[in-house]
């Protein structure tokens, strides 16, 4: 982190991820319940931490004169971490190959629902019993 950044008033003694924070504690060996100011400093660490890394990313953003925050700006801002760019990396793959295969699984239910004559959603069965149909 580059420069040291008073948290907001607002975020003051609020915990943003005491819960994650106390299962990670137990996952590597603390007891069910740590302590109140163990997890308020790793809170505060992990939130400084993000808040820097959007300000690095923003900043990355400005200089290529752009308004909005892409996601490359945050690999620039991670760039230094080779472990956390890699994890980055690994994440955003893994991302988008879980999207084909949503788009993928979409697409084949609905060619399946298509062929039923039945695929749309909405009032087919009220619609069925208005026409006489029996209903299945």
């Amino acid at each position: 982190m580059t420069e040291v950044r008073a948290r907001a008033a607002r975020h003051k003694g609020q915990l943003n991820f005491e819960a994650e924070l106390k299962n990670l504690l137990y996952a590597y060996g603390d007891v069910t319940t740590p302590l109140p100011e163990t997890v308020r400093v790793l809170d505060e660490i992990v939130t400084d931490f993000i808040i820097e890394t959007c300000h690095q990313a923003a900043r990355s953003a400005t200089y290529s004169n752009r308004q909005k925050i892409k996601v490359d700006d945050f690999k620039f801002a991670v760039r230094g971490n080779e472990a956390m760019l890699g994890r980055v990396q690994e994440l955003l793959g893994m991302d988008k190959e879980l999207k084909e295969a949503r788009k993928q699984f979409d697409v084949a239910e609905g060619e399946k629902g298509l062929e039923k004559g039945r695929g749309g959603r909405g009032r087919g069965k009220r619609k069925r019993a208005e026409e006489g149909e029996e209903e299945d």
